[in-house]
């Protein structure tokens, strides 16, 4: 008996080692992959036309910055959720105050932070998408605020986030970013450039790089079920989130009041006609 029950002690001290020496690695693992993309290739960017400038701080709202990062870019708590992650969108304000055009940039398009670390829970994949003039006037757009408030804490992210990011659950923004490149929106030829354009730079977050519906938990629609809108109802939708029938659509009001309002009329009728054209483009 003494037996059985030193052996069974020597038995449960290995699993307890094993699970130790699992956790340990899935603990150290999670943060390298957190920091696995230095400092990532230098960004091309072009002076912004006048235009381009002038509208930069409408696409701060548009792009959903404000949205995230708060009013006035000062930074917000985003993401909290025990052993998971805490996450702050950071102060843009302070950070514009000390980093170049060119780490800004990185950024925004590739997901790779100030700091050389990967970002997390931003949307760089959809906005690598974005011309190197539109970047460009964001920037001004940002460095414009005044500096205010304080840099927000740093990331937090507990043992089920890095496990997550080993299992593929999670992915960071640079993972994101490579996966976005290989789903492009439908080309259509250069009468749809603007609304394709449009899309893939406002749309693609929420419902897939190729617009094929989105494949992390938030679960949009493939976007051939705008084909089914008319263009009032399309604006309807766009401007506040209710869609053909008025049924509520909790991610999709929040984004179109606080971001997608912010389109122009223009800007709406191009998106449109695009995704129409795209429904009847793969109906055949």
């Amino acid at each position: 008996m003494r037996r059985f029950l030193r052996w069974t002690g020597y038995v449960v001290g290995a699993l307890i080692l094993l699970a130790i020496i699992a956790a340990a690695a899935v603990w150290i693992l999670g943060g390298q992959k957190l920091a696995a993309h230095g400092m990532g290739h230098p960004e091309h960017l072009v002076t912004p036309t006048a235009a381009e400038l002038a509208d930069a701080s409408r696409q701060l709202y548009v792009l959903r910055c404000a949205d995230c990062h708060n009013k006035g870019l000062r930074g917000d708590l985003f993401f909290d959720e025990p052993n998971i992650a805490t996450i702050y969108a950071p102060n843009l304000t302070q950070i514009a105050a000390r980093a170049s055009d060119d780490q800004l940039a990185r950024a925004i398009r590739q997901g790779i932070g100030t700091d050389g670390r990967s970002l997390v829970i931003m949307p760089s994949a959809t906005f690598a998408r974005l011309d190197d003039s539109e970047v460009a006037a964001l920037i001004a757009a940002i460095r414009a605020l005044p500096k205010v408030g304080q840099p927000t804490p740093s990331r937090k992210v507990g043992f089920l986030g890095r496990l997550g990011l080993l299992t593929g659950e999670f992915q960071t923004a640079p993972e994101l970013v490579a996966q976005y490149a290989r789903e492009l929106p439908l080309d259509l030829g250069p009468q749809y450039a603007r609304g394709r354009h449009l899309v893939a730079s406002n749309c693609t977050e929420c419902h897939g790089g190729d617009l094929g519906g989105g494949k992390t938990d938030v679960k949009a629609p493939d976007l051939t079920i705008a084909g089914a809108y008319d263009l009032p109802a399309f604006k309807t939708l766009l401007r506040t989130g209710v869609p053909a029938g008025g049924r509520k659509l909790k991610l999709m009001d929040e984004v179109a009041r606080n971001s997608l309002s912010h389109l122009t009329d223009a800007e709406i009728q191009e998106i449109h006609a695009y995704l129409q054209a795209r429904a009847q483009k793969l109906s055949r």
